[in-house]
């Protein structure tokens, strides 16, 4: 399973986004407004989530607002971390 794939079901079954399944998601599409429609909370749950599932700590504002684009950015984002970068 790629990060993205993973991110997908995590933000499905985290978010409790029961209306969508992980197919549902586009990978490029905004995270926020008028993509997924996620709003500030589910900003905060998702840098929850991040560390829960990956043990990515998510300090930097100016970070996550540039890996919370979509979930490809995070993806990105997530295995760079991962890999030392």
């Amino acid at each position: 399973m790629t990060t993205v794939e993973k991110l997908k079901a995590i933000l499905v079954k985290d978010l409790n986004l029961e209306e969508l399944t992980p197919g549902d998601i586009d990978e490029n599409a905004p995270l926020f407004g008028e993509g997924l429609g996620l709003d500030s909370l589910d900003a905060v749950e998702l840098v929850v989530v991040v560390q829960k599932h990956f043990g990515i700590d998510i300090q930097n504002m100016d970070e996550a607002k540039a890996a919370f684009q979509s979930v490809r950015s995070l993806a990105s984002y997530i295995e760079g971390r991962l890999s030392g970068g």
